[in-house]
C-alpha cells in the first residue's frame, strides 16, 4: 500500500520533532521543503495527501492543481495564506490553531499597553544614555479610568478584556459578529467602528486579515481618533494602513503605536517606524512560548492526521461547507486536543 504524503510547504522551526511525533505511522511520509512562491508550493504539492503550510502562498492557482489533496493545516490562527473557498470547492477540508496562544497574545498585548502607558522604552532609553531623570518621560497619566477599544472580540480580546479589568480600564469593542447581549455578559459595551475610534484612549487591534479588514483602519479612523489616542496590533500588519498610520504619527493626529506585526515582514530597515520615539516594535513574537508552539504544531499535525489516518473532520475546521463534499466522521479526539492545550 503507497503511503500518504504529507508536505510541509515551508517552516520557521529548528526541526520538525513535534510534528513527525504525531504523524509517526507506517502509512505516512512527511515531505519537508522551503517554498516561497507559488510554482514552488506547486512543484512539491501536485500530488500531496495533505499539506502543512505557515507563509507559502496556498493560492486558488495551486490548489486547483492539486491531484489528491484532503486538508491543508496552517500553523496559527489566521488562514489569510489559503484560498478557503477555491480549497471548499475542491473538496479539501481547512484546518487552523485558533486556541494555542490565547494567554500569549493576549499578556504581549498587555505588555505593550503598559510599556506605552509608563513610556518604559523610553526611560530605559534615557537612564543608559545617562539621563538619570524621570521628567525626560513627561507626560505619563494614570490608566484608571481610561478606555481600551478593541478591533475584534475573539477569544485573545476577551481574554484581555478581563485581564485589564483589574487596572480599572473600561472597555469598549467593535466586531460584528457578535451581539451587545453576548458583550454586555463579558462585561464590554460593543460599539461601531467609528465610535470605537472616538471613545477610546487605547485601541488594540485584533481583527483577521480578510478582503473586508485589509486598510480596516485608514486616514478617516486616524483622524476620529483622540490626540493623545495609543494603537496596539498583534493581529496582522495589513489590517492598519501604514502609510495612513505613519502619517497619523507624523502629524500628531495620534500619540503613538506599538506594534507586533507590520504590512511586509520582516520589516526594511529603512522603514519610517524605526526612527519613530513613539512607535515601539516587537517582530511578530506575540504568539510565542515555549508551550504554545508546541502546542501549535502538534495540534497542526493532529489535523493531518485526523482527516488522513482516523478518516475524521479535523477538529478546528475552517471551512464547514466542505462537510457536504466529503465522506468523514465526526472528531471523536477531544481528549487529546485537551492534553495539547493544558501541556
Amino acid at each position: 500500500m503507497s503511503k500518504w504524503k504529507v508536505v510541509v510547504t515551508d517552516w520557521e522551526f529548528e526541526s520538525l520533532n513535534y510534528e513527525l511525533e504525531i504523524l509517526e505511522h507506517e502509512q505516512v511520509e512527511v515531505i519537508p521543503v522551503q517554498c516561497k512562491s507559488e510554482s514552488e508550493v506547486i512543484a512539491h504539492c501536485r500530488d500531496a495527501d495533505a499539506i502543512i503550510n505557515q507563509y507559502a502562498p496556498i493560492s486558488r492557482s495551486v490548489i486547483e492543481s492539486l491531484q489528491n489533496c484532503k486538508v491543508i493545516a496552517r500553523y496559527g490562527v489566521g488562514v489569510n495564506t489559503i484560498a478557503v473557498d477555491a480549497a471548499t470547492d475542491k473538496g479539501i477540508c481547512v484546518t487552523n490553531v485558533p486556541d494555542y496562544c490565547m494567554d500569549e497574545v493576549s499578556d504581549h498585548t498587555l505588555g505593550l499597553l503598559l510599556s506605552w502607558a509608563r513610556k518604559i522604552p523610553l526611560a530605559d532609553k534615557e537612564t543608559k544614555d545617562n539621563h538619570w531623570d524621570f521628567k525626560k518621560t513627561r507626560p505619563i497619566h494614570r490608566l484608571r479610568g481610561r478606555t481600551l477599544g478593541l478591533l475584534g472580540f475573539g477569544k485573545i480580546p476577551q481574554a484581555l478584556a478581563e485581564k485589564v479589568k483589574p487596572l480599572g480600564l473600561s472597555v469598549l469593542a467593535c466586531d460584528p459578529y457578535f451581539s451587545e447581549e453576548e458583550a454586555e455578559k463579558k462585561g464590554v459595551e460593543l460599539v461601531s467602528l467609528e465610535e470605537l475610534c472616538q471613545g477610546s484612549d487605547i485601541i488594540s487591534v485584533h481583527a483577521p486579515l480578510t478582503d473586508s479588514t485589509k486598510g480596516l483602519l485608514s486616514e478617516a479612523e486616524f483622524k476620529r481618533m483622540k490626540k493623545h489616542a495609543f494603537v496596539i496590533n498583534t493581529s496582522r500588519g495589513p489590517v492598519i494602513d501604514e502609510a495612513s498610520l505613519i502619517s497619523a504619527l507624523e502629524n500628531n493626529h495620534i500619540a503613538g503605536a506599538a506594534l507586533d506585526v507590520v504590512e511586509t515582514e520582516p520589516i526594511g530597515r529603512d522603514h519610517p517606524f524605526l526612527a519613530m520615539e513613539n512607535v515601539i516594535l516587537t517582530p511578530h513574537m506575540a504568539w510565542y512560548s515555549e508551550e504554545a508552539e508546541k502546542e501549535m504544531r502538534s495540534k497542526v499535525a493532529m489535523g493531518v492526521a485526523d482527516v488522513l489516518l482516523h478518516e475524521q473532520y479535523p477538529k478546528y475546521l475552517v471551512n464547514e461547507k466542505v462537510k457536504g463534499k466529503l465522506s468523514l466522521h465526526p472528531n471523536d479526539s477531544e481528549r487529546r486536543y485537551e492534553l495539547l492545550s493544558n501541556s
